[in-house]
């Protein structure tokens, strides 16, 4: 008896980050400055969450609907939660980092129910120095294999007002694509769907994200307030509106998320969503290349007047050809006049009732094509509609391999119930056996999956610059809220490269070799300011060449060594530095406001560099294109003024230099 009470007087002393009496549980973050406690409180599971010790979330319940089961009514802690602490590292394939360090606190909660004690449920909890995730485990049942979940209910009661930055949505078939809302969390209408990642600005400028990851064999998760509180809601299965989840048991869900920070940089920087997922399922990955890519639908597929236009090679050899003098690792094959390179008697791209995905149009040859394209030392993507695609999975990837292909764009997916999410997983999973990437389009928000499955390397998610072939909604301000919201969850397509760029109150609508709103300094520093690690080069060649600039695409890496966040002021700008080897690019975006900001460089290593720095010009407010560049040497002493014109940018490469 001595012995156990000086092992348990041992962990209280040392150990003052776990905490635990019956019913009552807290953890802390390695810092100390996040903790997470929850409670049974009138017969329900609630937690609380604090940060630099002032609650930010209180009291929110933890509660699942199972069939044939029904709801926590009577929960206790059923045995002595458990504790660890993980301090390791590992390596990302593609990434806003190489190397990330995953440190945190974790513990393991079993739930009873005492009116039904074949209720049982665990809650996995992990506390970061930047945030806390949890989730529900179902585990194993000696009188069911599998189960069926009706409803979480997950809430998020806040002890203020915060102010929420999100995506609204009429319901849960959407592309993810629209402008955010921001307002008071109490003026959000009743049971409005709000998107996640969604961002609340609290009054003492801490910062919260609320998220998923790891989102495998279950229901995408968004929020609604309902009876004035925040809450879970799951996507339900097609066809019916009962049912979320049907699984075998054991099964987890999804991590809930909560990024957290008194900077809005520590949002962007976090890696816990990756952290938060299983490492890489693909052995070899020697043949995963992220990198920038062509996507001529952009544009128009626009070529010179000496070309024979169309799916054919002709034409897809002349962007293979910019490609390949341009340092531009991919080109894509979409389409010709509004007709898709393969077989489909459908209209405006959707799948008809003879789509033939295994098949080009007449005229096409795709091995051709490739065997072109490895030639000269480019990729070879392509465009799909995933109703053509799927139906044909392994058939189309086996023959898709056999051309040559690199991978492929899947689009029109726009939905995140359990079915989708699970067709997801089969098409990276089979890519990955026939060395294909997936680009995901008309798609849900990332969970971190490109640390198990490397060779997704980028989702949509986003009203972006495809827009601006129709209408004028994607404002610099509407970059700064997907930098913001969206991004927060990983990496984000974006339709870059434009370089006709106009600024706003002139902007026009075209289809064919259309316009970007803001300056082209803005267009290059998206490159940097955005994850994404399949940049788009989605202007006509010609657009290109000879152009101030250009020589900053023909530089951008797929993928990031380290990322830091320089500055960042909500709604007004940002300026984020990535670095690959040992060259950093800093990009900074404004608002429809121009500004002046000082940006300082001490997170940079000892030593000299040398900046190439890109500018809007004088007169960018009125000629967007212009731009100055000029040459300078610093260290990480030094600090820069950065001038920006209205939807204005800054573009910085710096090359450290020998000893």
């Amino acid at each position: 008896m001595k012995r156990c009470l000086s092992i348990l007087f041992f962990f209280a002393l040392f150990y003052p980050q776990f905490l635990f009496a019956q019913n009552n549980v807290r953890l802390t973050s390695p810092d100390d400055r996040i903790s997470f406690s929850i409670k049974v409180n009138e017969d329900i599971p609630v937690y609380s969450i604090a940060f630099k010790k002032k609650n930010l979330i209180e009291n929110s319940s933890l509660n699942l609907d199972l069939e044939g089961m029904g709801m926590l009514r009577q929960a206790f802690i059923s045995t002595s939660p458990v504790y660890k602490e993980i301090n390791e590292s590992y390596k990302l394939i593609v990434g806003k980092a190489s190397t990330v360090k995953n440190h945190y606190r974790q513990v393991i909660i079993s739930l009873q129910d005492k009116l039904n004690k074949n209720y049982k449920l665990n809650i996995e909890v992990r506390v970061f120095n930047d945030g806390v995730a949890f989730r529900y485990s179902f585990p194993k049942a000696h009188d069911r294999s599998f189960f069926t979940l009706l409803d979480e209910k997950t809430q998020f009661r806040f002890t203020t007002n915060p102010i929420i930055k999100a995506l609204l949505l009429p319901n849960f078939t959407t592309s993810h694509e629209g402008l955010y809302t921001t307002a008071p969390l109490s003026e959000i209408k009743e049971d409005t769907l709000m998107d996640m990642p969604a961002l609340f600005q609290f009054p003492d400028k801490t910062y919260m994200a609320i998220t998923e990851a790891a989102l495998l064999n279950h229901a995408g998760m968004y929020l609604i307030k309902h009876g004035g509180i925040l809450q879970s809601q799951l996507s339900p299965l097609p066809g019916q509106t009962r049912i979320k989840v049907k699984a075998r048991l054991p099964h987890n869900s999804p991590w809930r998320v909560l990024l957290i920070g008194d900077r809005l940089g520590t949002l962007i920087e976090s890696n816990i969503i990756t952290s938060l997922n299983a490492p890489s399922a693909i052995k070899d990955v020697s043949w995963i290349k992220p990198g920038t890519s062509t996507f001529p639908w952009w544009n128009g597929t626009v070529i010179p007047d000496s070309i024979n236009g169309g799916n054919n090679f002709e034409t897809n050899k002349y962007y293979i050809d910019f490609c390949a003098a341009n340092n531009i690792k991919y080109h894509s094959v979409v389409e010709y006049g509004g007709h898709e390179w393969y077989t489909n008697d459908g209209e405006g791209y959707q799948p008809g009732k003879n789509v033939d995905i295994t098949k080009p149009v007449p005229g096409l040859d795709m091995k051709q094509i490739c065997d072109y394209g490895k030639k000269k030392g480019v990729g070879i993507r392509v465009w799909t509609h995933w109703k053509a695609l799927y139906p044909k999975l392994d058939e189309a990837f086996a023959l898709f391999e056999k051309w040559g292909l690199s991978g492929m764009m899947v689009d029109f997916m726009d939905r995140d119930d359990q079915e989708m999410v699970n067709i997801q997983t089969e098409i990276l999973q089979k890519a990955a056996k026939h060395k294909l990437h997936i680009q995901f389009h008309g798609a849900y928000k990332p969970t971190g999956l490109h640390r198990t499955y490397p060779n997704e390397l980028t989702r949509e998610g986003a009203m972006n610059y495809e827009y601006h072939k129709w209408d004028k909604l994607i404002t610099p301000d509407a970059d700064l809220n997907i930098v913001f919201t969206r991004m927060l969850a990983g990496p984000t397509d974006y339709h870059q490269g434009g370089f006709n760029a106009l600024p706003t109150d002139k902007f026009v609508v075209q289809n064919i070799k259309p316009y970007v709103m803001g300056t082209r300094c803005h267009m290059l520093a998206m490159y940097v300011v955005l994850e994404n690690f399949l940049p788009g080069v989605c202007d006509y060649p010609d657009s290109y060449i000879g152009q101030p600039g250009f020589e900053v695409i023909k530089k951008i890496p797929g993928s990031w060594d380290a990322t830091h966040v320089i500055a960042a002021e909500l709604d007004q700008y940002v300026s984020i530095a990535r670095r690959k080897n040992d060259r950093w690019y800093i990009g900074t975006i404004t608002n429809n406001n121009a500004r002046e900001i000082t940006i300082d460089l001490k997170f940079l290593p000892p030593g000299k560099f040398e900046a190439e720095i890109y500018s809007d010009a004088a007169d960018a407010n009125e000629n967007a294109n212009h731009l100055t560049k000029q040459k300078k040497f610093i260290d990480k002493n030094t600090n820069l003024k950065l001038a920006l014109a209205p939807g204005g940018g800054n573009m910085i490469i710096l090359n450290k230099l020998k000893k």
